[in-house]
């Protein structure tokens, strides 16, 4: 019998603190596969950039936008979501807080979301600031084989440096564009 067990009527027992380290090796492993798991899906949903992608647009204001000339600049953030994507008014929120910080330019891509006039009152009913496409079609996303929304990509001198889906905390996007950056 090793210095870690008991022994109680015959039936071995672990010391707690075998236990726990059992415990968090198995945890550890447990992360370790979500995490592998939920990048294979990421990647295997992440928009994929057009051979010819039109990055000259109009916003729903009427304002042109050039995404390519705004990642000479500095990495863009191009935001793919919906009014109709209840995952999208939770991120929502964090693209605008990231828009508003003026640090990374942020556009928007208003997937099916109705009329102009639909985009500009959605917008003002929930504050947001953010450049916005006004994708009615869904031409846009489906030019970027876009599966689900939210979706996000990272433009750098007119080439994408990072694709993604779902929830993504500010401080994760703020850590892409910065990377992105830098290589």
């Amino acid at each position: 019998m090793t210095q870690d067990q008991k022994s109680v009527d015959g039936l071995q027992l672990k010391k707690p603190k075998s236990k726990l380290l059992s415990w968090g090796w198995s945890a550890l492993k447990f992360l370790v596969l979500f995490a592998v798991i939920y990048t294979a899906i990421n990647w295997w949903r992440q928009p994929v950039m057009p051979a010819d992608p039109q990055l000259q647009l109009t916003d729903y204001q009427g304002q042109s936008v050039d995404i390519e000339a705004l990642s000479h600049e500095s990495p863009v953030l191009v935001y793919f979501w919906g009014t109709w994507c209840p995952i999208c008014s939770t991120t929502s929120p964090k693209i605008n807080s990231l828009a508003q910080s003026g640090n990374y330019p942020v556009v928007s891509i208003a997937v099916q979301s109705g009329s102009n006039q639909d985009i500009e009152q959605y917008m003002n009913e929930n504050n947001y600031s953010f450049t916005t496409i006004n994708d009615e079609s869904g031409k846009i996303f489906s030019d970027w084989e876009g599966q689900v929304t939210p979706s996000y990509v990272v433009l750098k001198d007119g080439e994408m440096k990072q694709g993604l889906t779902g929830i993504q905390p500010e401080w994760s996007l703020k850590l892409r564009l910065w990377l992105s950056s830098l290589f």
